[in-house]
């Protein structure tokens, strides 16, 4: 089923009119504390429900979803009821997931309230949860009804939370084209524009669109949006075993330096490109510190990724901004080399 993504500011007129047009048994509406106590009231869309889960992407796993599945069995949810995932890419993620697995299936709608949540999360059928720490190792692809994306959230995120989202741009970005690119690296990113974001977040998520309606299971060309992932995957689950979590647009941040390197490496990506992405990052994510003692657990990670074939280690590499190549086999040697230029870009 094709996806619709709303863009408006507008969004309670928007939820109503889906309401209105689905016209479902029930309601529910999940949030996590936060969105739960700020945004939904603000939304004013009348609802059975409110199912509020615990905030934080440590929060997206079985505890979280079973929340929600018991919420829904106790108040009577149908395979007509609606659910309404108004949060983060954590609260689409888990809402997604435990409405498309209860009663083998409900109509679900995505508001995304982060800027990660509008270019990432909320749109492109994927849903799941952690486990054992692995970042989404359970999930189903399952399409919202409808995303309503909207800019009137942002301004009141905490800045980490803008880049969180925004290092998801920048891989769309890398893999539309160098203006395309050059336009994000160049931006004032610590003096948002509200309008200005909308337009740019249409862009964004367009070139996202267009390759999931090619391919919405990841079974080709899909993979190109795992740019950046295996690495910063792997940087997320290291993160969590050392119960310190990083957001997730920052590790990818600094996987997308990464396996800019192995670009370069194996397929001749531009170096310019290539130092000036990994400044941007450096100045505005920092770098997820590592040493050459953690590289042998990423090795580990990498390839227990989801996106791994028979172990090995695999990733989307770049040839120029739009020339981009899947399911490049990495060897641990290229890897570790890679992982050293990182430090070495990002003064670790």
């Amino acid at each position: 089923m094709a996806q619709r993504i709303i863009f408006t500011n507008e969004v309670q007129d928007a939820v109503s009119a889906l309401i209105h047009e689905m016209n479902p048994s029930r309601v529910f509406v999940v949030a996590d504390e936060n969105t739960a106590r700020v945004v939904v009231p603000q939304m004013n869309v009348e609802h059975d429900k409110l199912i509020v889960v615990s905030a934080g992407d440590e929060n997206k796993n079985l505890e979280s979803a079973q929340i929600i599945w018991d919420a829904l069995q106790t108040n009577g949810a149908t395979r007509h009821s609606l659910v309404i995932n108004v949060g983060g890419g954590m609260v689409t993620d888990l809402g997604g997931f435990a409405a498309a697995t209860f009663k083998r299936g409900l109509q679900f709608v995505n508001v995304p309230t982060t800027l990660l949540g509008a270019v990432d999360a909320s749109g492109g059928g994927k849903t799941g949860i952690n486990y054992h720490s692995l970042k989404n190792e359970i999930g189903v692809f399952a399409p919202a009804h409808a995303v309503v994306i909207s800019s009137r959230f942002f301004a009141t995120l905490p800045h980490r939370e803008f880049l969180s989202g925004y290092a998801e741009m920048i891989k769309h970005a890398l893999l539309d084209s160098e203006a395309h690119l050059h336009e994000l690296l160049t931006y004032p990113v610590q003096d948002m524009d509200a309008e200005k974001m909308l337009e740019m977040l249409r862009k964004s998520v367009h070139i996202k669109e267009q390759i999931v309606m090619q391919d919405p299971e990841e079974k080709g060309l899909r993979k190109a949006l795992n740019l950046g992932h295996t690495v910063g995957h792997a940087f997320e689950s290291l993160a969590l075993r050392r119960n310190n979590p990083v957001p997730h647009g920052y590790a990818v941040a600094c996987g997308l330096v990464t396996e800019l390197v192995l670009s370069h490496m194996l397929m001749k990506f531009p170096s310019g490109i290539l130092q000036q992405t990994a400044t941007f990052v450096l100045e505005n994510y920092g770098a997820f510190p590592i040493t050459c003692k953690d590289y042998d657990t990423l090795l580990s990670l990498m390839a227990h990724d989801k996106k791994s074939l028979s172990g090995e280690i695999n990733c989307t590499l770049l040839a120029d901004c739009g020339n981009y190549k899947t399911d490049v086999s990495i060897s641990p040697e290229d890897m570790k080399a890679a992982l050293d230029i990182y430090c070495d870009l990002l003064h670790l």
